[in-house]
């Protein structure tokens, strides 16, 4: 009787080991499927985003040959709505810039940009909006270490971030001495 229930066993563990075999094999050719699928997504999201970045450049070149003008607001018109585009900004900073960093106005570091978003600059429009003594009176109400510094061209500075005038902010910064005219 001893020796039925372990050929019984020894059956079914043969059994069971061609079972899950031919399962694993199933669940390989699924998971290739899946894979091809998630390759095929993949190389379709990099071609739209070749697709927005080459569309956005065009928008850019054609405001840019509109004679440069951003926006005339007029009662029957609405402001142009300015889109980032982050390669040109790249080319001429020769570095990887995120929109309404505000890091990029040269005398904004991390804790006086966070200062800034904290009392509401959050963007470079907005900032290029604000005028320079409320800019220093947000420094001077940071306590001491911030009192040295000051805000004169930071709002002009943001305008020209925002309006996507990034040649003209790199020859400005070039003579500006962190942030101050020299």
């Amino acid at each position: 009787m001893g020796l039925t229930y372990l050929l019984i066993a020894i059956i079914c563990g043969i059994v069971g080991y061609f079972i899950g075999k031919s399962t694993i094999k199933s669940f390989e050719v699924e998971d290739n499927k899946y894979k091809s699928d998630l390759d095929a997504c993949n190389r379709r999201n990099v071609e739209l985003q070749h697709e927005i970045t080459t569309l956005k450049t065009e928008i850019s070149q054609s405001d840019s040959q509109k004679t440069n003008v951003v926006s005339q607001t007029t009662k029957t018109s609405k402001p142009a709505i300015i889109v980032f585009n982050p390669d040109v900004a790249k080319a001429v900073f020769g570095k990887k810039i995120k929109e309404n960093d505000l890091k990029i106005v040269e005398g904004i570091g991390p804790k006086i940009e966070e200062l800034f978003k904290t009392s509401g600059i959050l963007s470079w429009k907005a900032l290029g909006e604000t005028s320079v003594d409320r800019c220093n009176k947000i420094l001077h109400k940071a306590g001491d270490r911030y009192r040295i510094h000051d805000a004169g061209t930071w709002p002009k500075q943001a305008k020209l971030a925002y309006q996507g005038k990034w040649q003209k902010l790199k020859d400005w910064q070039d003579q500006l001495d962190k942030g101050k005219v020299k």
